[in-house]
């Protein structure tokens, strides 16, 4: 490419809400999406596995792409391996992504916010000090879901969900303690924005469900100088899948968001 581009990570389709965000606030950015579908869902992985793992493919990734700067959208990867990664590459900018419980601890009314994140999120002693820095006054219920970022994945290929799949694993979520109500659910996973109408749909009383995708991109245009002139002619943004293996559903989506699978 002509231009650096802006290299988007993700352990599969989640990151494509913060893409969405960055093309608004950055249209003239180019932009390589990066789905680690081979490895897909980091849940499942041991930590210091995962950790290697994303090491070294970033090692791979920024020697083929020379991006400008990198944005991690997957809370789980970025709660395990953003500062190895800040470590390992002191001259590349990383932007990751961590649970929005700042802004749910200082928007809450009732006092009672939930995380809804992965399994891997939600264990994670960075989410933990997050409770602890910014959220000491709340009462703040961890909720981890294997199910809904596979859902999601299936529901932005095939347009299908199964609602009561939903319902039971946003159900922990809702607390209700000495007349209050939970009135925040902090969405801990760049999958979730996608089935956020099913969630409210679902929901046993109406909450503001906060999606970081904004906030997420807003910081990455933050760390980066204006584009100076006009933009280099025919180059298009891209997507790569570790597992280079992509079926018709996922290439139709891909191009929805405007990239060409490379």
């Amino acid at each position: 490419m002509t231009e650096r581009p802006i290299l988007m990570f993700d352990s599969g389709i989640g990151g494509l809400t913060v893409l969405r965000e960055a093309r608004v606030l950055m249209p003239d950015r180019r932009f390589v999406y990066v789905a680690d579908d081979a490895a897909f869902p980091y849940g499942a992985w041991e930590e210091p596995a995962l950790n290697a793992h994303i090491l070294g493919l970033f090692g791979a990734l920024l020697e083929k792409f020379r991006p400008e700067i990198s944005v991690i959208p997957c809370n789980t990867a970025s709660t395990l391996v953003i500062d190895a990664l800040r470590d390992k590459f002191p001259g590349h900018p990383f932007v990751g992504t961590v649970p929005a419980i700042k802004p749910a601890a200082e928007r809450t009314r009732s006092g009672l916010v939930s995380v809804l994140a992965t399994p891997g999120t939600v264990k994670r002693q960075y989410t933990r000090d997050l409770i602890s820095k910014w959220a000491q006054k709340c009462h703040v219920r961890l909720v981890g879901s294997d199910r809904l970022a596979p859902l999601a994945e299936i529901y932005m290929r095939e347009g299908f969900v199964d609602e009561e799949i939903v319902r039971e694993e946003i159900a922990p979520c809702f607390v209700e303690k000495d007349g209050a109500r939970t009135d925040i659910v902090v969405l801990g996973c760049t999958h979730y924005p996608f089935l956020a109408n099913r969630m409210r749909k679902t929901a046993p009383w109406p909450v503001d469900w906060i999606d970081p995708a904004e906030a997420i991109a807003r910081r990455a245009m933050s760390l980066l100088a204006p584009v100076d002139g006009p933009l280099p002619v025919g180059e298009p943004d891209i997507a790569v899948f570790t597992s280079g293996k992509v079926d018709f559903a996922t290439g139709r989506l891909m191009q929805g968001f405007g990239l060409t699978v490379a």
